[in-house]
């Protein structure tokens, strides 16, 4: 269970960034052909498009790094990495209920209890 958990964590990140990619194509789009340095300040969609679509690499990382630890069978930073990404959610859906915060809760869930040994 830890290794799944930690592979959801990854997948997160990566869907974060396909879907950031997809949805804000335009805005995207529109900033790199403007010279991208510099092209993020205004509209507010080019900032939200960067913001969005920069954390799913943040997760990716996080997710890289759950599975390593887990490789290594380093259960302790797996319990960490599962604290901070449910802090992360519990913000995020305090926020912004209607939103897929909830299923990094639920993984950042069973990233604590795996790193306590509750589940295999």
């Amino acid at each position: 269970m830890a290794n799944v958990a930690a592979w959801f964590i990854f997948a997160l990140g990566v869907a974060h960034i396909i879907y950031g990619l997809v949805k804000f194509r335009s805005p995207l789009a529109a900033a790199v052909s403007a010279g991208f340095v510099g092209q993020f300040w205004t509209p507010d969609i080019r900032r939200i498009a960067f913001w969005f679509t920069l954390f799913g690499l943040a997760l990716t990382l996080i997710g890289h790094i759950a599975i390593r630890a887990v490789a290594a069978g380093d259960l302790a930073l797996l319990k960490i990495i599962g604290f901070y990404v449910f802090i992360i959610s519990v913000i995020g859906i305090t926020a912004f209920p209607k939103s897929p915060f909830w299923a990094s809760l639920f993984v950042s869930s069973l990233a604590i209890a795996a790193g306590y040994g509750v589940l295999p």
